[in-house]
């Protein structure tokens, strides 16, 4: 933990436990659950999301039901892992909607990235027309996600400490 990191106690990190589980439950609702009245509660997501430490509220999305069917790990290997191809890289992956993670990883890979297609065949279209016209790489190998066991949204934030 740096010096500038802002201390949270036991209720803060209630808090931020319930936001990530519902992002869209009311100040109200927060406070009864927490046990403080809401004035101070909001003074306290306030001072959270001032923070930095609440970053953003969003919604998540069924991939299943917009017909995202496929997701695939690629380990992806710079043919050079020179600063200059690392950021062109990553700017041309950035313009590509369908990579939905992008990770610098240590090992045997540069990067490990999540992409999320319709189904195998426009999967294979997007390896071949998009993904392996970016020449930085090197090397890739696809991993297919055949079952999703945990996909859990929320960091551990311990609240008994």
């Amino acid at each position: 933990m740096s010096d500038t990191a802002i201390k949270i106690d036991k209720i803060d990190k209630q808090i931020l436990q319930i936001l990530q589980e519902n992002g869209k439950i009311t100040n109200s609702q927060l406070a009864k659950e927490i046990g403080l009245s809401p004035a101070p509660t909001l003074e306290r997501v306030k001072k959270l999301e001032s923070s930095g430490i609440i970053k953003n509220y969003h919604a998540e999305l069924n991939t299943e039901i917009l017909g995202l069917d496929v997701g695939v790990f690629l380990q992806t290997s710079l043919k050079e892992t020179s600063k200059e191809s690392i950021a062109t890289f990553l700017e041309k992956i950035n313009k590509i909607p369908e990579v939905v993670e992008c990770h610098h990883v240590t090992g045997s890979a540069d990067f490990l990235m999540k992409v999320l297609t319709k189904d195998i065949k426009t999967y294979n279209e997007f390896i071949l027309n998009q993904f392996l016209e970016i020449n930085e790489i090197g090397n890739v190998q696809s991993m297919v996600i055949l079952n999703t066991l945990k996909n859990s949204k929320s960091l551990p934030v311990e609240t008994n400490s």
